[in-house]
């Protein structure tokens, strides 16, 4: 599924082509998100007022 809309690459996708990250879209109540190196596959969706807590969540999972 290739949704068409606006996507936006991470900020820490590096240098290049900045293929190795991932990437945001708004679709009105949900934000989507996908892996930059798979644009055809299906994103994750979350609810505009989940996505926040979300990335709390993920900034605050230490590194592995």
């Amino acid at each position: 599924m290739t949704l068409s809309c606006h996507w936006r690459k991470s900020s820490y996708s590096g240098g290049g082509d900045g293929n190795n990250c991932v990437e945001i879209a708004h679709l009105g109540p949900h934000i989507a998100v996908r892996d930059s190196k798979s644009p055809t596959r299906t994103p994750v969706t979350f609810p505009t007022t989940a996505f926040a807590p979300f990335l709390h969540a993920l900034k605050a999972t230490p590194e592995r």
